[in-house]
């Protein structure tokens, strides 16, 4: 049967996350009602990056196997009839055939994240940023950043009941840098736990606030021991911002 990837992006301010979850709203629910009215038929997606309740995706996808769907001018026409009657925060960008065993989530080669802070008050960002108006050192910040490349297991920056074989990450990237009035976070790994990029945001906070050295922020790593994170910042400042084949 041939498989499909749906490319997608929305606001998760509305939502439980991106997973369907009984008696709470989510992307995928949003996303399987549409199919079913368009197309006539059920579906079953599979996610690639799950993103919790609040988090923001430029792009993220979901696969399923159909027999039934168009080719592929037909099957642009119908991308345009799933997002007029999809919630305006969610958007189908691309639904297109891939081969029969491809899997949107391990097949994955790395996926990007960026958390944006603002510090001067601006109603413009409140719903897309984590309002901070306190004093950081973008130095310390970096150096903490820096430091996380050095490391592969992750486990102080799991939330609890992540239910995962391994802790083991590689971080490719991890960056601060000033755009204008903003404060973003940018880090690209092959994989990330659950709640891991704000747990890492909140910890390096921290440092650049000077309530803990950048050696503190390493030991909290080396310890293993999430108790000694700070996964505190909020949701709507995380950004999944691109999952790369």
């Amino acid at each position: 049967m041939p498989r499909y990837f749906i490319e997608l992006a929305y606001k998760g301010a509305n939502y439980s996350g991106f997973q369907i979850q009984q008696n709470a709203n989510s992307i995928q629910a949003e996303l399987t009602k549409a199919l079913q009215i368009i197309f006539k038929a059920s579906f079953e997606l599979t996610g690639s990056s799950r993103t919790d309740a609040g988090v923001h995706a430029l792009q993220n996808f979901f696969h399923f196997d159909s027999a039934i769907l168009p080719g592929e001018k037909a099957l642009s026409e119908r991308v345009y009839n799933l997002n007029a009657i999809l919630p305006n925060d969610i958007v189908v960008k691309k639904i297109y055939e891939v081969a029969a065993d491809a899997n949107c989530r391990f097949d994955a080669k790395s996926r990007a994240y960026q958390y944006y802070i603002y510090q001067h008050k601006d109603p413009f960002l409140e719903d897309r940023a984590f309002y901070y108006p306190y004093t950081l050192d973008i130095d310390k910040l970096n150096a903490a950043a820096a430091s996380i490349l050095n490391h592969t297991d992750f486990t102080s920056f799991a939330k609890k009941n992540s239910q995962v074989k391994t802790f083991d990450c590689t971080i490719f990237k991890s960056e601060w840098r000033r755009e204008n009035e903003l404060l973003i976070y940018n880090v690209q790994g092959n994989r990330f736990l659950r709640g891991m990029v704000r747990g890492l945001v909140g910890t390096m906070l921290k440092a650049g606030t000077g309530k803990i050295s950048v050696n503190d922020f390493i030991k909290i790593i080396k310890n293993k021991d999430a108790m000694q994170a700070d996964f505190s910042v909020p949701p709507q400042g995380l950004f999944l911002c691109s999952v790369n084949y």
